[in-house]
Parts: structure tokens; sequence; C-alpha cells
């Protein structure tokens, strides 16, 4: 089939090479010049593994190909996904200017039959919303479309893998004639498919997203009871997880959920319940806990090193998750502010991320991609992103570079007896302390 991809962010250009690779012919298009030129240079945008090896064979294959010139690549496709980003405005809702820029322009653009397929995240609604811009730029010709609603559901990090290897495709569609064609598009992909109308589709995106982040601030209000009352919050998580009715996936107890989606999705999903005049209190106090959890874990730094002011704290991880160099939302963001306002020198360590934390964050932290050179002098070492540099790193060396052994992990990587018989100071999420306290340091 012929796809054209409007947005070549991290859905677009993901979702367009994998559709490349099932043999589709596709054109990723953008107005941003730099980035199409970046892309026919060879250049990838934005880091995940192993999306630069596949843009590169499809488009030795010729079946990958970059534009600017959007209205071209709308007229010589059947199929036009808009992947454009979908930003929180101001008030929590979803912003869709740039979702009405794009369907304008298809609009203007039409010279056939076309499926006009939603892949970015948007209220219920935006289906028609998109139609009725369409049919408002059709400047009185005779133009035959229908839109379609396809979330994705990509994990960064894992997004080839996700792709290629879909639990689900959703599709959301009034016809029968573009829902077969996009029913089409996915066989090659072997997947459940889910038919539905568009509003359902649009709804399970956000459903998705919510509930998941419903389990993350679940376990981690469960980790702060844990750690008051003597439990481990792992055993806890594995216990529960064990409960076929529960799963053991996103169980694991931490410093909050990040990224675009999550923090995106929970504050969206409120403002559509808002606007049918529902409070939804259940996902308003998931937002809720995920905003205080950083704030508990600097509390807990605090008390550990006696008061972070005027000490020099290493911080081990700068984006959300790791395989990537996403820094929206992350919760390294507000941890470091609170250290810095509370007069602490901070030394940051990410292998990708470090470029776009700059933009973030600002330059009141020293910057390093060497996890070494970061923990040298520090008076205590955190870890905000478990990266499998630092899964792996050389605890002994880090110990000798610390001016004290305190080690606080905010995403429980490192086993309690192992790190008591390294004779650590050792502060996790959920469990109990090694030797927790300043008073009690040797």
């Amino acid at each position: 089939m012929k796809v054209t991809i409007i947005g070549t962010g991290y859905v677009g250009l993901v979702n367009g090479a994998c559709f490349a690779e099932k043999g589709h012919h596709v054109i990723c298009a953008d107005i941003n010049q730099n980035k199409i030129d970046q892309l026919n240079d060879g250049q990838i945008p934005i880091y995940e593994p192993g999306l630069a090896e596949l843009v590169h064979a499809n488009r030795q294959a010729g079946r990958l190909n970059f534009s600017s010139d959007v209205e071209a690549a709308v007229q010589a496709s059947d199929i036009i996904y808009i992947a454009v980003g979908t930003p929180m405005s101001p008030t929590g809702e979803a912003d869709l200017t740039y979702v009405d820029g794009v369907a304008e322009t298809i609009g203007k653009s039409l010279n056939g039959y076309k499926v006009v397929v939603n892949k970015s995240t948007v209220p219920v609604g935006t289906g028609k919303r998109v139609e009725s811009i369409i049919r408002q730029h059709l400047g009185g010709r005779e133009a035959s479309f229908d839109v379609v609603s396809n979330p994705e559901f990509l994990r960064e990090g894992t997004a080839i893998k996700d792709c290629m290897n879909m639990e689900r495709a959703v599709i959301g569609a009034e016809s029968k004639q573009a829902m077969q064609l996009i029913r089409e598009l996915h066989e090659p992909f072997n997947t459940i498919i889910v038919e539905t109308n568009i509003e359902t589709a649009e709804m399970i995106k956000y459903a998705s997203n919510a509930f998941l982040a419903m389990k993350i601030s679940f376990i981690n209000d469960i980790s702060n009871i844990c750690e008051r009352v003597g439990a481990n919050v792992v055993d806890l998580s594995y216990g529960l997880g064990l409960d076929s009715r529960i799963g053991n996936k996103f169980l694991d107890a931490g410093i909050g959920f990040g990224g675009s989606c999550f923090p995106k999705d929970t504050e969206a999903l409120i403002s559509i319940s808002k606007n049918v005049g529902y409070e939804f209190k259940l996902i308003e106090s998931v937002i809720t806990t995920n905003k205080n959890q950083p704030i508990h874990f600097v509390q807990k730094i605090d008390t550990i090193v006696g008061s972070v002011a005027g000490k020099k704290i290493a911080v081990l991880g700068l984006a959300f998750k790791p395989e990537t160099d996403d820094m929206r939302s992350a919760p390294s963001i507000p941890i470091i502010r609170e250290l810095i306002s509370r007069g602490a020198e901070v030394h940051a360590y990410d292998p990708v991320a470090i470029e776009q934390a700059k933009l973030v964050i600002g330059t009141d932290v020293v910057y390093s991609d060497d996890l070494l050179q970061t923990v040298d002098g520090c008076d205590a070492c955190v870890i905000l992103t478990e990266w499998p540099q630092v899964v792996k790193m050389d605890l002994d060396e880090v110990k000798k570079r610390l001016k004290q052994p305190i080690l606080i992990d905010g995403r429980n990587i490192f086993d309690l007896a192992e790190m008591e018989k390294r004779q650590f100071v050792y502060a996790s999420i959920g469990r109990p302390d090694i030797n927790a306290y300043a008073s009690q340091i040797g």
C-alpha cells in the first residue's frame, strides 16, 4: 500500500519505518525542512535503539522516503496518517493546533479517495473534528475520504519491537471500506485487530495509559507505607503480581512516571471528564501521587545525608527511562531542581540524554557521560534511571570514589543483602534502609 505519515517525530518515524519494513511504500512528511534534510542525510533526530538501521535498510530498498512537500505526499498515497504532537496545554487539555493544521492541508490537497488516520493521541471527538476541518477546506471540490482512529501503543526504548510485534491494533471507523484498508495494512504484523467506532478507539488509548499510570502510583503509595511499617515493596510486588487478575507489569516502585504519554494523557483524561460533567477522582489521585513522589525522594536524600545543603550529590540517569534521550516530564527534573533549591551541588550522568537535559534543567548542573567521573568526590550517589551502565557499574570503585559510601536508589536496582555486605549506606524505595542515617555512618 502507499502510505503517507505526516509528522516525523517519535510516533511517525517509528511507524513509518515499520510499515516500510512490512513491504508498504511510505512517505514520511514534515513541514520542518531541517528535520527532513537530516533524515535524507541519514541522521536520525531521535534516539531509539534499532531505528537508524531500520530507516537505512528501507531507504536503500526504496520503500521509505522523506519529504517536506506535504501536499504532494498526501496526493501520492491512499492512506494518510496524522502523527503530529498533541502537547498538553496550560489547562491540561490536549493542544490540537498541529492536528488541525494537518487536517486543513489534507483538505486542500485531496485528489481522490483517501483514508485519513489519526495516529496522534487525541481526545474523544477529534475524528469528527478532523473530518469537519477537511470538508471546510475542500474548496468546493468533489473528494471522497474517511477518517479513522488508530492509536499507537509504543514504549520508548523498545518501540521497534513493540511495533513489529504489536499486541493489538485498534481501528476505529464508521466506513467498512476504510476499516478494511487499515485492517489490510496491519495484516503483515499478524496481530489481534480490535474494530470499534472512532470514539471508542480514541478512548482506548487514554484508558490504557491512565490504567498503567494508576498501577505505578498505586505501588508508589504502597511503597511509602512499606517504608513506615518495615515491609519490602519488592517482595510485595512479586506476591501481588502473581495474581493473574492483576499481573506483574508496572508494579515496580520508584520515583514516579514520566515521558510523553502518562503525564499528558492522565491530565487530558481529567479534562475530557470535566468537559462532560464527570469528576474523575481516581485519576486525580494518581496524578497527585506522581507529583509528590519525587519530593518524597528528595526528603529521603536530605534525611540520609544530614541536609543536602553544601553537599555534592551525584545523580545517575536523567532520561525518564533507559534507552531513550526523552526528558519530557522526567522525574529527574523536579528532583534535581529541588536538590539545587536546597543548596546541593548536582553532578549528573546520562549516556545519551545530556543535551536534552540541558535544555530543560539548565546549566546549574555539572554534566558528564562518564559515570565514575560523576561520582568522584561526591557526598552521596543517587540513582534516577536504571540504565544498563548503572545496573552493571563497579560498586567497589564507586564506593572508593565517594566521600561517604551513601547510595540512594530510586529504582530498587540492587539486592539489600549484597549492599549490606559491601558496607554501603543504602536506601531504596519501599524497602528497609541499610544504616540509612548520617548519624550511623562510621
